[in-house]
């Protein structure tokens, strides 16, 4: 019975990863990921998800509070925690989110704070983020 749980749990991850390929959430680094995984580390990915969600939730807030300061103008600040979450966006394949960092970097080389608060809110962002935060987390519990 638990080899039959076992084996829906892991056609239900197979199509979860399909949908996320095919709709440009993750790409092949998420693949390459994968494949680090090993008899020696069966929670590899799981774990190197979480410190990703973990990080990026901790970034994201930097990222609101520097955008709802009016006063801001420390785009050389807003830069820095960019480049760190595309980074590791990038690293475990979420093409999406590190796309809309791209979006967010163009802003700040340009010091265009309306060109950050469009990437912010733009829903690829929240629609994918979103998602993957609340599909991982699903698998969590």
């Amino acid at each position: 019975m638990l080899g039959l749980a076992a084996d829906r749990l892991r056609a239900d991850m197979n199509r979860l990863l399909s949908f996320l390929f095919h709709q440009g959430i993750l790409d092949e680094q998420f693949l390459q990921l994968q494949q680090l995984q090993d008899e020696t580390s069966p929670n590899f990915v799981s774990e190197v998800v979480n410190i990703y969600f973990h990080e990026s939730e901790k970034l994201l807030r930097n990222l609101r509070s520097l955008l709802m300061d009016r006063e801001f103008s420390d785009y050389n600040k807003m830069g820095i925690h960019l480049n760190q979450f595309m980074g590791s966006s990038s690293s475990i394949g979420a093409k999406r989110i590190r796309n809309v960092c791209l979006a967010f970097r163009a802003a700040s080389d340009q010091n265009n704070r309306a060109g950050y608060i469009h990437a912010a809110f733009a829903p690829p962002f929240f629609s994918a983020s979103t998602f993957v935060l609340e599909c991982i987390r699903g698998a969590r519990t």
